[in-house]
């Protein structure tokens, strides 16, 4: 989830929808939007889905501290299924790949 220097790349958090129908889904996404910007973050978007995932939110935090208190917290309620997926562009890619260690399978 890290991009190597003070700022994060945005993250894609991915969860399903526990609690959310009895509470309303308005409620639950305003109460994120307030978690995260009171971490000093913000949320580009919130979008809701039907399947296997049911939330898509795109998050952006100063500091990797943040981010991890989150996904943290997230977790441990045992109501929110978290995925979090950094979003690199191909600046991003092409500085990783110029710094990539020589690097073997086990057992090659």
């Amino acid at each position: 989830m890290l991009r190597w220097r003070v700022s994060l790349p945005p993250a894609v958090h991915e969860g399903g929808l526990e609690g959310s129908v009895k509470e309303g889904f308005r409620k639950r996404e305003d109460f994120f939007r307030k978690t995260v910007k009171g971490l000093g973050g913000s949320t580009e978007s919130a979008n809701w889905a039907y399947g296997e995932t049911d939330i898509f939110i795109i998050t952006d935090f100063p500091e990797a501290e943040a981010a991890t208190s989150l996904a943290l917290a997230l977790a441990l309620t045992g109501s929110f299924r978290v995925t979090t997926t950094p979003l690199l562009t191909a600046k991003d890619m092409d500085a990783g790949a110029a710094r990539m260690p020589s690097y073997r399978a086990p057992g090659t």
